[in-house]
């Protein structure tokens, strides 16, 4: 390999490069000191994540197994902002909950280390890559899930989490043998030319779908979501909902869109009646939770519903559609678990009823949690109300009319509890209300970054443009 190859694979050399200095910074500062490793941490991140603003050419390295172009490279760009972001908002509570234990570098050391795998499963040329990829991708987080020890919830949510991926890897991994046989080749470029839509290949389909299914929390695969989602981390419950979520959606895609092409008439079929599942139940769920964490975990599942809007058309438009949604998605939840995990750090209260009366004590922080959930539920004029219009207007255009039309009920029901949350700030009243607080300089950062987002990608319509030109890149 010469120099150029290491460009080619830049987000994953300069990601390696920042797992290991942690590492050697874990070895040479001083206990005292520990604390300087958060900060080395966000300062070295935030370099990796400018640094994959810049372009790179085309290319593919071992063989087709590695590829990238400038649609990769946006995909992992988009996942590094919602990890830099999540980093800023988990600075406080590794401090104070996580460096006291001495385990604080392990905490950056598995996260990179799951976007580490979620880089190579993008990239992927065939099957074997992305299988190693999405291994990679699921382990670490099964460990972050459990990291506090001291909590046996959290222990239940890395259990429940190891046990459910490993059923989900192995039925992917059975799919793949079976689209190996049919086809006699693992690279994509060879199976989309031999590819047909005889009964083995269509199982062989449906078990890989089901095991992508899992990571992205489509129903029925998507029981393991609320108990993991409690139980876990804040900052590892907004991982999965928002990292490992649009990973799996941008791999998904992109299979879809190019090898599974050729079934097309099987997977559109299919993913037409699991998004209307997928729509009600995480909406009528989401309904009756009472916990902030499984409130937005039923609330993404519903999320990824919509998202299949976009995946069913299988052109150009449903790319740009979908990609530019998982965007404005990574801002608008990461600003919900970000203000919860902010009274969380503070109160411990993680319940919609202890934010009765929360705008009379922080104002700010309700006004974020109003914004973050009126752009989950698409009002205008945030971001939240352009995605969802650019994923209806698809969908329509290719006449799936019906489809659109249970999309706008669910998101009548979705309105309904997510004005819950903003009753319960702004029109209950409390002689226990939350306490005023002010968050440190690291939350307010992260913050703000997803205000700005939220406000800006509603706005801004030549970043939509910018993204479905490169999406011809999937045709």
């Amino acid at each position: 390999m010469d120099f150029s190859n290491f460009l080619l694979m830049r987000f994953e050399v300069i990601l390696l490069a920042v797992i290991l200095l942690l590492i050697i910074g874990e070895i040479f500062i001083t206990q005292a000191k520990k604390d300087a490793v958060i900060h080395l941490a966000i300062f070295l991140f935030g370099i990796h994540t400018a640094v994959g603003f810049f372009n790179l050419d085309d290319g593919s390295l071992f063989g087709g197994m590695y590829r990238t172009n400038t649609l990769i490279q946006c995909f992992k760009s988009i996942l590094n902002v919602g990890v830099l972001i999540l980093l800023l908002q988990s600075g406080d509570w590794i401090q104070e909950k996580i460096m006291k234990h001495g385990r604080g570098t392990e905490f950056f050391v598995l996260l990179f280390s799951s976007l580490f795998g979620m880089y190579f499963m993008i990239s992927s040329g065939d099957f074997l890559m992305f299988y190693l990829g999405l291994e990679l991708s699921t382990l670490p987080v099964a460990g972050l899930a459990a990291y506090e020890t001291t909590k046996r919830i959290s222990s239940e949510a890395g259990i429940k989490l190891i046990l459910s991926a490993a059923m989900a890897s192995g039925t992917a991994l059975m799919g793949i043998s079976l689209l190996y046989a049919t086809s006699g080749s693992i690279y994509f470029s060879d199976v989309i030319t031999a590819i047909s839509p005889d009964s083995l290949t269509i199982l062989g389909f449906v078990l890989f779908f089901s095991g992508l299914a899992f990571k992205i929390s489509l129903v029925p695969f998507h029981f393991w979501t609320a108990d993991v989602y409690e139980g876990s981390p804040i900052a590892i419950a907004s991982y999965l909902s928002v990292i490992s979520k649009g990973a799996a959606v941008f791999i998904l895609m992109i299979l879809l869109f190019t090898v599974l092409k050729p079934l097309i008439g099987i997977w559109e079929k299919l993913l037409y009646i699991i998004a209307i599942a997928t729509m009600f139940i995480g909406n009528l769920f989401a309904l009756r939770q009472q916990n902030m964490k499984r409130f937005l975990a039923y609330s993404s599942i519903a999320q990824a519903g919509f998202i299949l809007l976009g995946l069913i058309i299988g052109n150009q438009l449903g790319a740009a559609t979908v990609i530019y949604f998982v965007l404005i998605y990574i801002f608008s939840n990461l600003a919900a678990f970000g203000v919860v995990q902010a009274i969380s750090l503070q109160t411990g209260k993680e319940l919609m009823s202890d934010y009765e009366g929360l705008y009379r004590t922080n104002p700010n922080l309700s006004l974020i949690m109003m914004l973050a959930l009126f752009s989950l539920a698409g009002i205008p004029p945030v971001a939240g109300f352009f995605g969802k219009f650019f994923l209806f207007t698809a969908a329509a255009s290719e006449g799936y009319y019906f489809l659109v039309f249970l999309a706008v009920v669910n998101v009548t029901i979705s309105l309904y509890y997510y004005l819950l949350v903003v009753r319960a700030m702004f029109l209950r009243k409390s002689n226990n209300a939350i306490p005023y607080f002010k968050n440190k300089i690291y939350m307010r950062l992260g913050l703000l970054i997803t205000v700005i987002g939220i406000l800006i990608l509603g706005i801004y319509s030549p970043l939509y443009e910018y993204i479905y030109e490169l999406s011809i890149n999937l045709q």
